[in-house]
């Protein structure tokens, strides 16, 4: 089973705390949670050029 990025920062972002997402989602580890998080926010740390 897969469970996406996004899913994991869907409940988060409504929320739940990593206790409440582990009950949804009993495939997941804590460590799922941290990695999803590390990700998303590697995603969005770009460098800012100013003009």
């Amino acid at each position: 089973m897969r469970i996406r990025v996004t899913d994991v920062l869907d409940l988060l972002a409504a929320g739940l705390n990593f206790e409440q997402i582990l009950d949804e989602m009993p495939d997941l580890e804590r460590e799922d949670i941290v990695a999803a998080i590390a990700y998303a926010a590697q995603g969005i740390d770009h460098p800012v050029i100013a003009a």
